[in-house]
């Protein structure tokens, strides 16, 4: 646990000082301490950027998808789209859906070289509609941006990794697509970020000494509360993959019910849909705080990249893109599985099929253990960094379906199929390679 006394974490956070963690790169990636308000100075900017369409598509994984969806869902609005999945059917869904011509895609990414993403554009701009991106300076999309003449280019934060990122262009850019007041959002982001800077009454610090306090208890699950607009799905990836790595981690549960012995409760405070804005400060300073007596480095993730290299790997390999076969079952994966083990279902299906893992959700939940679910790529982008990293805790339980036919991508010698296909296996291999109890199932046979 962090021998510091809490005024002196705080003011410690606040000056950049990266011993609070490992001693190593933190000070690079604390950019985020600062965004409100920087934010608040490009309002007038991001108002600016055209974007008299009649829907939105944001193609983009993890950090660039999770807070405009949050969003979208806080606040009810449908002509924001944000695919996150390489699943052809989701794909020839959202392209049935929308007028292409009246439509305006905005590809995002930091590194500028997310495989999804780029492949997701490439697929769009081959079929028409107006275009923008938000990357950092200087990245191969802004390059390739300009090249096909995007209608804007907005740029973020370096100093910000994806998963702390909410309140930079990634969230605020959707947020002012969908008509939100972003002066209302980053003005409440600002106050909470003030607030965070107290010794006493600090929300931020409070929260995050929860945290910390409770893994070091063995109430390693934080339970995160169910609100309107699903917050949760953003707050898993901020936990999961800020703190799951070197054998240690504290595991998010969206909608989990908080009692039980491995199991602590993530309140989440909203009054009314603005106050996103703070809650979105008030966990990412709650997280640093919680890594910091976790020691560790809650601004990297070193076990992310294994998923990738292995699906690259197969992509080589594998040619037709085949559905990946079943490998045990589900009853010899929790038959003796007990906290403080957690199921983990890792759905590599069509987003609109995922009410039909309900029945599985409930037979996993009867072991007693925490039940996390996501859907596949997206999670390899949220909580893959902690299934991998984190404590060999996991069942992971792999759910395929269909992937129907394959789903060409200019430019590219494979389609969507069998990129979903190859991505589903390397992470099971990636799994496998750690020593995690696995099991892969098709959605059709449960």
């Amino acid at each position: 646990m962090s021998s510091l006394e809490p005024v002196e974490l705080v003011d410690r956070i606040w000056a950049r000082d990266p011993t609070v963690w490992t001693g190593g790169d933190e000070a690079h990636w604390l950019g985020w301490l600062d965004e409100p308000a920087r934010m608040l100075e490009r309002v007038d900017e991001l108002e600016a950027l055209e974007r008299d369409f009649e829907h939105f598509v944001i193609l983009g994984m993890g950090g660039s998808s999770l807070a405009p969806e949050v969003l979208r869902r806080t606040f009810g609005i449908d002509r924001l789209h944000v695919l996150d999945t390489t699943h052809p059917a989701a794909i020839r869904r959202l392209e049935e859906q929308l007028d292409l011509e009246r439509a305006l895609f905005v590809s995002a990414s930091k590194s500028g070289t997310t495989l999804e993403t780029r492949c997701q554009l490439d697929y769009f701009f081959d079929r028409g509609g107006t275009f923008a991106a938000v990357t950092d300076p200087g990245t191969e999309l802004e390059e390739l941006a300009r090249e096909r003449g995007f209608a804007w280019v907005v740029a973020g934060e370096p100093t910000i990794g994806g998963r702390y990122s909410a309140l930079s262009p990634f969230g605020m850019v959707p947020a002012m697509l969908m008509d939100l007041d972003i002066r209302a959002l980053l003005e409440r982001a600002e106050a909470m970020a003030e607030w965070c800077h107290l010794g006493d009454d600090n929300p931020g610090l409070s929260f995050g000494l929860q945290l910390g306090e409770g893994w070091y208890d063995g109430r390693d699950k934080v339970c995160i509360e169910e609100v309107p607009g699903g917050f949760g799905l953003w707050a898993e990836q901020l936990v999961a993959e800020s703190t799951g790595k070197h054998a240690k981690g504290l595991v998010p549960a969206p909608g989990e019910d908080a009692n039980g012995p491995d199991r602590q409760h993530g309140r989440v405070r909203l009054d009314d849909p603005y106050d996103v804005g703070a809650e979105f400060f008030r966990w990412e300073f709650a997280t640093a705080v919680a890594g910091s007596m976790l020691a560790i480095n809650p601004f990297n993730q070193p076990d992310v990249q294994a998923a990738k290299d292995r699906t690259a790997v197969i992509l080589e390999r594998v040619r037709d893109g085949v559905d990946p076969a079943p490998e045990s079952s589900i009853e010899e994966l929790l038959a003796n599985a007990e906290p403080p083990q957690y199921v983990a279902i890792q759905a590599f299906i069509d987003p609109a099929r995922e009410e039909e893992l309900d029945p599985l959700v409930e037979r996993a939940r009867e072991t007693g253990c925490v039940v996390t679910k996501g859907l596949g790529p997206r999670y390899l982008h949220s909580t893959g960094q902690l299934h991998k990293g984190g404590p060999n805790t996991v069942l992971a339980l792999q759910v395929v379906d269909d992937f129907g036919d394959e789903l060409e991508i200019p430019g590219r010698d494979f389609g969507f199929r069998r990129l979903i296909a190859a991505q589903a296996a390397g992470d099971l291999d990636a799994l496998k390679e750690r020593g995690r109890r696995v099991c892969r199932v098709r959605l059709g046979d449960l």
